[in-house]
């Protein structure tokens, strides 16, 4: 096992910069959980220092012993046979033991077996911050046995009141049960994570309340689990950038602005319930420099004000009635200030994309970073903006907060402004991106995001997906979370081959005839070649002209979503029956037949080498004269 020591204060500010993009599959209502974690660090020796793509832990219980540094808390934990066991008496006990150190971006996988259990709602869980000491509170990514109930996926908190805060929840497509395998993972940056169950996302939450120094875990809970293959593999801190498989992130553009009056808190609420990733909202300040939540200049299209909001007070700002224009259900809304937004995304949950709307100097930007301050929320606030100058103020005034760069029609260089502007992610619009798709890939490869704005149909997120876009800001995010959640269900359009004939391991005789058969799925490109040869799906195999011996098939399948590859091994076995085959076939003169078929039925097999030999080219054509030499000769030693 390697355990890689917790990085110094300024490597943990650098790995705030990124915050995992959520991806909530169902409606869920975030609440606030009160309470700080009082953790103990967990002490390792090494002055080393891991970075993104470093195996902090790598355990597969080889030596037959609790590794060093891993803290038994409470239950009963051993390691038998290549595993490590943990044993909860009782449903009320939640057995726990720690490892790791502390990370703001990692992935935690192990592969999980209920052994016995005493019900199936009982679970074993990964634990996501956890006190090195088992106190509370710690995050837990839970599996239940029944894993296909409504609840047999959970990210949960056990708060220090000993209470549960249960914040997702989802079903995974079949049941652990016992004695049996399940390789699951979590993705963990900063307050957000994505469930990860057999190589498929299954939930996402946003809800997490990370410690400054929480280590990693498992538990279990009325049930003997045996884990295996745990690793800790720290990320890079970006984690806007949008995996494999995985489905864009789901930005409400001002709020659910089809549903409710825009950058208004009802607006975010019903975005919230809706399963959006982020609330995106405006902010401008007023005549006396409060910043307020609005996109237009004026507040004459969404309230019942006229005036330019930098010409009014906040006091007349807060007068008006910014719900009445939308539906008379929601007259009294009231145009909130960027303090209000912020404190009910605090409070009840969720993420702000948050964009500068036009000028500010760097003393109105620093206003905007102060309110973000107070409110205790640079790590779930994202900022992003046209005004490239706002952008720089913000860097120099708070460079823990992402930045993306708002663009109607691209750059030329779009990773080289990324790189000056310090960007997280790169935001055009998305009619401009399908226009020019071939940027998305440098600025990936830079570890830049793309985020497309404002896309609302099914066809263009389906566009927009296959050319690798991050996340989608729109105005039915409720509609592109149900979407995102059909993607979640679909087949794998992965490249998939598989050689099924001749069967790997095959034996085979001279006499028999294989057909190549070649089965592959989402495959535009079928490449075959046998023992490094050209070849073809559907060809018969000429046993007749192979050499004895081992012979290999390779395949290698390509699409639009990758590549695959198979091979199958065979042997060309040597037997009596193959070589009379061999002799029958091989077009020999009629009394060379005859005098090679005497001495194989009589097992002359030296004499029938010697025949062959010295009649190749002349009553044996040449090429298979030398199989059914070579073949005698064989018989002739067994």
């Amino acid at each position: 096992m390697t355990v890689l020591p917790a990085p110094s204060s300024l490597e943990r500010t650098g790995s705030r910069f990124g915050t995992l993009r959520t991806r909530v599959a169902a409606t869920v209502a975030a609440l606030a959980v009160t309470g700080a974690a009082g953790a103990v660090a967990l002490a390792t020796s090494s002055p080393a220092t891991a970075g993104p793509g470093s195996v902090v832990v790598s355990e597969s219980f080889s030596s037959g012993s609790l590794p060093a540094g891993w803290n038994a808390v409470d239950g009963t934990w051993k390691v038998e046979n290549g595993r490590l066991y943990g044993t909860s008496a009782s449903s009320s006990d939640n057995n726990k033991i720690t490892f790791g150190r502390h990370l703001n971006d990692f992935r935690l996988e192990a592969t999980m077996r209920f052994e016995t259990v005493s019900a199936a709602t009982r679970w074993a869980s990964l634990g996501i911050d956890v006190p090195a000491d088992g106190a509370t509170p710690w995050w837990i990514a839970t599996m239940r046995s029944g894993t296909t109930a409504a609840n047999g996926l959970e990210f949960a908190q056990r708060t220090t009141a000993n209470a549960w805060v249960v914040t997702n929840t989802a079903s995974a497509p079949y049941a652990a049960g016992t004695g049996r395998d399940v390789r699951v993972a979590v993705e963990v940056h900063g307050n957000q994570a994505r469930w990860i169950f057999d190589g498929r996302e299954a939930m996402r939450t946003n809800s997490l309340q990370r410690s400054a120094d929480g280590v990693q875990g498992l538990f279990v809970n009325g049930a003997t689990v045996s884990y295996d293959d745990v690793t800790v593999t720290e990320l890079a801190a970006n984690g806007y950038l949008r995996p494999k498989g995985s489905p864009f992130t789901v930005i409400a553009h001002r709020g659910a602005s089809a549903a409710a009056p825009e950058n208004t808190l009802v607006a975010q609420e019903i975005a919230r319930r809706g399963g959006a990733d982020w609330i995106e909202n405006d902010v401008q300040p007023s005549k006396d420099g409060v910043p307020f939540i609005l996109h237009d200049s004026t507040v004459d299209r969404t309230t019942d004000g006229t005036g330019t909001i930098r010409n009014l007070t906040a006091a007349q700002i807060k007068a008006l009635d910014a719900g009445s224009w939308f539906g008379p259900q929601y007259v009294g809304e009231r145009v909130p200030t960027l303090a209000e937004q912020l404190a009910d995304l605090r409070t009840r949950g969720g993420n702000l994309l948050l964009e500068i709307k036009g000028k500010h100097t760097r003393d109105e930007v620093a206003t905007i970073i102060k309110v973000i301050r107070d409110e205790q929320m640079t790590g779930r606030v994202f900022v992003q903006s046209f005004e490239v100058d706002a952008l720089r103020y913000t860097y120099e005034l708070a460079p823990e907060l992402p930045l993306g760069l708002l663009r109607s029609t691209l750059d030329a260089d779009p990773v080289a402004i990324a790189r000056e502007l310090h960007l997280t992610a790169y935001n055009p619009d998305g009619n401009a991106l399908l226009a020019k798709p071939e940027v998305v890939a440098p600025l990936h490869a830079a570890g830049v995001a793309v985020m497309a704005w404002t896309m609302d149909s099914a066809g263009l997120w389906q566009r927009l997906e296959r050319i690798g876009a991050d996340a989608i800001i729109t105005n039915r995010a409720a509609e592109l979370v149900g979407w995102n959640s059909a993607f979640l269900q679909r087949a794998s359009a992965d490249p998939t081959v598989e050689i099924t004939s001749p069967a790997d391991g095959a034996r085979l005789d001279r006499a028999q005839s294989p057909v190549i058969a070649i089965a592959a799925t989402n495959a535009d490109t079928v490449t075959v070649t046998l023992d490094g040869r050209k070849s073809a799906a559907g060809r018969k195999l000429d046993l007749a002209k192979l050499t004895a011996g081992r012979h290999t098939i390779s395949v290698q399948v390509s699409g639009p979503d990758g590549a695959a590859t198979a091979t199958s091994a065979f042997t060309v076995t040597v037997s009596q029956a193959g070589l009379g085959y061999l002799v029958l076939t091989s077009g020999a003169d009629p009394g060379a037949v005859t005098a090679m078929t005497t001495k194989l039925v009589h097992a002359q097999y030296a004499e029938l080498a010697t025949y062959a030999d010295r009649q190749a080219g002349k009553l044996v054509p040449a090429e298979v004269a030398s199989v059914i030499a070579a073949d005698a000769r064989t018989l002739a030693l067994k």
